[in-house]
């Protein structure tokens, strides 16, 4: 697991933060069973209580802007009576992609926790990272590769089922 932000060091994995990550494995896998790519958010107040929890959800709602994070975003700045999200923590099982990671930097997201990266999309590291960003108002913490196998091997099976079924 490695910790990016400005300090730039790495930490050791973390307990919550790797059981928050099974939780989310499971509910990715649900999502990719009702036809979304499997993703999942949570996001945690300063003292750890979930307060926004997410799945993708474009297809279903037929909403471009049905990505976790999002969806976890906006229960959460309702469930906290405030967009800003200083202390919070966002935990997710894929890199966030450039409209989501532009969205938790608006959001003032404290720190962000990740599984699996993105190299082709992703916004905090994989193609470019807003979080370190010169145009970034906030600079936020990321983690990366908590679960990191298990997210990827989840994301890899889904994707071939899906081209198996479409060929």
């Amino acid at each position: 697991m490695v910790l990016k932000g400005q300090r730039g060091t790495a930490v050791d994995q973390r307990d919550e933060f790797t059981r928050w990550m099974d939780v989310l494995l499971q509910r990715a896998e649900e999502a990719g069973a009702e036809g979304e790519v499997p993703v999942a958010a949570v996001i945690l107040d300063g003292q750890g209580r979930a307060i926004g929890h997410g799945r993708n959800r474009r297809q279903n709602d037929r909403d471009p802007l049905g990505h976790a994070e999002l969806v976890a975003l906006q229960q959460a700045a309702i469930v906290q009576d405030d967009w800003r999200f200083n202390n919070c923590t966002l935990i997710v099982t894929l890199e966030p992609c450039p409209m989501c990671a532009g969205a938790l930097v608006q959001a003032r997201m404290g720190t962000v926790i990740f599984a699996a990266s993105d190299p082709k999309r992703g916004g905090l590291g994989g193609s470019l990272d807003l979080s370190t960003h010169a145009s970034a108002h906030h600079h936020m913490n990321v983690i990366q590769g908590v679960r990191e196998p298990e997210a990827r091997e989840q994301l890899e099976r889904w994707f071939r089922r899906r081209r198996r079924r479409n060929r």
